[in-house]
């Protein structure tokens, strides 16, 4: 299973910026399912960016991926540190059902490369 954080004002669509975020929806998914694990509060304000990008680093619950709507350079620097892989989303209206399923397509067909290496990571 491959675990992907959204951040989300709804659970519905990827319409927040990394470093903004207040709410981490947690997912997991397999080629052919998906799973809501839980929301993660992400709203605790710290003093500088650095802080800030760890916090919410932290708040990723041991994701694979992140889906943002915006992620800066130094944010983006900072998740691949992690291990976290950042994608950034077509725009405020796109749904996580529809990441979750494109996800999903590229997960049974032919796989990127980076997928796999996710996939590999995540023992799916």
């Amino acid at each position: 299973m491959i675990k992907i954080a959204f951040a989300s004002k709804d659970n519905v669509y990827v319409n927040q910026h990394f470093g903004w975020c207040e709410t981490f929806f947690i997912y997991e998914i397999t080629p052919t399912e998906s799973y809501f694990i839980h929301e993660v509060d992400a709203s605790l304000k710290q003093e500088s960016e650095v802080d800030k990008l760890n916090y919410k680093i932290a708040c990723l619950d041991e994701s694979n991926i992140v889906y943002v709507l915006q992620l800066g350079p130094k944010a983006s620097t900072m998740v691949k540190s992690a291990g976290i892989y950042p994608m950034q989303s077509s725009g405020e209206t796109q749904k996580i059902e529809e990441v979750i399923t494109a996800l999903q397509k590229m997960m049974s067909g032919s796989t990127p490369l980076w997928l796999k290496r996710i996939m590999i990571k995540a023992e799916v």
